[in-house]
């Protein structure tokens, strides 16, 4: 690649740490934008496309859905637009890590009971392997 400031998809993979697989579903699916292409079809991309995929990688890990990091994009394409869409995002994702968070802490409750429970011997009767097939509730209050 002859032009310094446009780089092959190799390379942005290598400077995001994204698989360059997880590059051609983003912009399958239009959160990133289609790379220009060289005379022989290969893909080129530039600082722009680096900052996107990086805030889209971010965004995943921080769990945003793919439509929530959609909507999170198409305000940042239009500086001018108010944040408060932005911040609705975020309190509603706010919102479902709190509820994840409370499902997970009755888990770790049923488990903690289950677990303790168990004094070894059989396997035929674990109460661990009860709890999880379902047949015995563990006290979860």
């Amino acid at each position: 690649m002859s032009d310094p400031a446009r780089f092959a998809i190799g390379d942005l993979a290598r400077q995001t740490g994204t698989k360059v697989n997880t590059i051609r579903f983003y912009e399958d699916i239009g959160l990133l934008p289609s790379p220009m292409r060289t005379a022989s079809g290969r893909r080129t991309y530039n600082a722009a496309d680096v900052r996107r995929l990086s805030f889209i990688r971010h965004g995943r890990s921080l769990g945003f859905s793919v439509d929530e990091i959609r909507s999170l994009l198409a305000l940042s394409d239009q500086p001018e637009r108010d944040c408060g869409e932005a911040a609705a995002i975020a309190r509603q994702h706010l919102c479902d890590i709190e509820e994840r968070i409370a499902r997970l802490q009755t888990l770790r409750s049923a488990l903690v009971d289950v677990a303790a429970s168990c004094d070894g011997g059989r396997a035929a009767d674990c109460r661990v392997i009860e709890a999880i097939a379902g047949v015995i509730l563990p006290n979860t209050e």
